[in-house]
């Protein structure tokens, strides 16, 4: 498949089968967020994975209630990655203070570009969360209250992978580009 197509292909899953992703194929999207270029070199992240169903519905039930109910779709997913914010090395974060920046930020979202990309190429479905209750989650994962989670990852098969994706709404290529 070239990259293109990928990037088309690529969408994010709100309706997943009950099918276990293989802990392999999850190693695998790991290794491809794991590969993601960072500033200065600092890969300001860390991976939990949960796959686990008693954990994950504990997850869901904690974090996505309320306000943050509009998720409740995770519970179908059987596999739930929790994207860990760690620090930038200090060359880095000085960037960021001149330039207002947060460059773990941008890296974290690298980072788990790759990681869906990789998923979407081995036929696995993903979506990115980043409305959740924080501080519970960081209670049920026994977290320090320090710890930053941006992003939360849902993951896994499509309920009916015979539907092909979706059509992409998307400016124009001349709406977004300007040369000089």
């Amino acid at each position: 498949m070239k990259f293109i197509e990928l990037a088309a292909k690529r969408e994010s899953t709100r309706k997943y089968s009950a099918k276990p992703v293989a802990r392999e194929i999850i190693d695998r999207c790991l290794e491809a967020a794991r590969m993601a270029p960072s500033a200065c070199n600092s890969q300001p992240w860390s991976f939990i994975v949960v796959d686990n169903e008693e954990k994950k519905n504990e997850i869901v039930d904690k974090t996505m209630s309320g306000i943050y109910a509009s998720n409740k779709f995770v519970r179908t997913a059987p596999v739930l990655i929790v994207v860990i914010t760690e620090h930038s090395k200090y060359i880095a974060r000085l960037g960021q203070m001149f330039r207002h920046l947060k460059y773990n930020l941008i890296d974290i979202g690298i980072a788990c570009d790759h990681l869906t990309l990789q998923a979407a190429e081995l036929g696995v479905g993903t979506c990115w969360l980043g409305w959740f209750d924080e501080k519970e989650l960081k209670k049920v994962l026994g977290l320090p209250k320090t710890t930053k989670i941006d992003v939360l990852l849902s993951m896994g098969y499509l309920e009916n992978e015979a539907l092909p994706p979706r059509p992409k709404m998307r400016k124009s290529l001349d709406e977004i580009r300007k040369y000089f």
